[in-house]
């Protein structure tokens, strides 16, 4: 199993980043992520906290790391162009020397459209979008020459699109969420690796649902990698750690809570892992741990060698 983390673009800044990612990419980390708000969507921490911009963010740590994979976990599709979107990762993709990935999902929070004045249509018109998105933005990285493309929602007009991606075909393209109708399916269709994230036994039936919707449509579910996000706590005081997983798994039985969160000693980490990849997990993105190298470097330590 590869392990990646998300690393969060509020209350930071560039030089914390930096730091971060420069541990990452010494280390035996698979991929560094940054997620696509413009302030936080947790409710209590409010609207006016600082945040960096993922794609920005992205250019910087493309020119200044040389192993680690990079992406955002994940974009939200209604924030920007498709084609646009295209085009910055092809050229991170080239700044990179092949690093990128392209995280998309149909966007959710909607005090975030309110603010910044973009609409926030209904699921099905979101799910739409994200659907004719992926596929302009593969035809886009995988055709020759100009494309011409007419959409419900997005248009191409003998659209020049060079330089492609660096990597064969293209930079990945992960699709997040794990709508089991809609999502999954575009998923599919489209994208080359599934982000979910819940217990293994959650993740094993969405793993289900996605190579029944391949087998639909024609296509080997072994192409399409799966990972997942998953909070990860490296806590050894076992008090502590039982209060970290009571707030984050509130939703779960106490044996739950126990069994499938990854919060407690390395090893605790290690064997939630091993759940995962027992259903087919071939990437865990850890995520909500703060950006600290030393943490960085404990966790590569005791809990990466494990799966080296």
């Amino acid at each position: 199993m590869q392990i990646g983390s998300q690393l969060h673009n509020n209350s930071t800044s560039w030089e914390d980043l930096c730091a971060v990612a420069r541990t990452m990419d010494e280390g035996s980390w698979s991929s560094l992520w940054v997620y696509d708000h413009f302030f936080p969507p947790v409710p209590n921490l409010g609207n006016e906290i600082p945040t960096l911009e993922a794609y920005t963010l992205l250019g910087g740590l493309a020119a200044t790391t040389e192993r680690v994979r990079l992406g955002t976990l994940v974009t939200g599709n209604t924030y920007r162009n498709p084609a646009l979107v295209a085009k910055m990762i092809a050229t991170m993709d080239d700044m990179s020397r092949g690093r990128m990935n392209l995280g998309i999902g149909a966007a959710w929070f909607e005090r975030e459209h309110t603010a910044f004045g973009w609409d926030f249509p209904s699921v099905k018109e979101r799910c739409d979008r994200l659907e004719e998105a992926v596929q302009i933005i593969r035809l886009l990285f995988d055709t020759e020459g100009p494309i011409t493309f007419e959409g419900k929602y997005y248009r191409l007009d003998n659209t020049p699109f060079e330089p492609k991606c660096i990597q064969n075909p293209h930079a990945p393209i992960m699709v997040g969420g794990g709508g089991e109708k809609r999502t999954l399916r575009t998923c599919a269709r489209y994208g080359d690796t599934m982000n979910v994230d819940g217990t293994p036994d959650f993740v094993r039936r969405k793993i289900e649902v996605l190579e029944r919707h391949c087998d639909d449509v024609g296509r080997d579910p072994s192409e399409i990698k799966k990972s997942i996000q998953l909070t990860c706590v490296l806590q050894d005081d076992p008090e502590r750690a039982a209060m970290w997983r009571e707030r984050y798994g509130g939703h779960l039985t106490p044996e739950e809570r126990e069994r499938d969160l990854a919060i407690g000693s390395a090893d605790h980490i290690i064997n939630v892992l091993r759940r995962y990849e027992e259903v087919g997990v071939e990437e865990a993105i850890f995520a909500r741990m703060p950006n600290n190298p030393a943490l960085y470097q404990r966790l590569d330590e005791e809990v990466l060698s494990a799966f080296a």
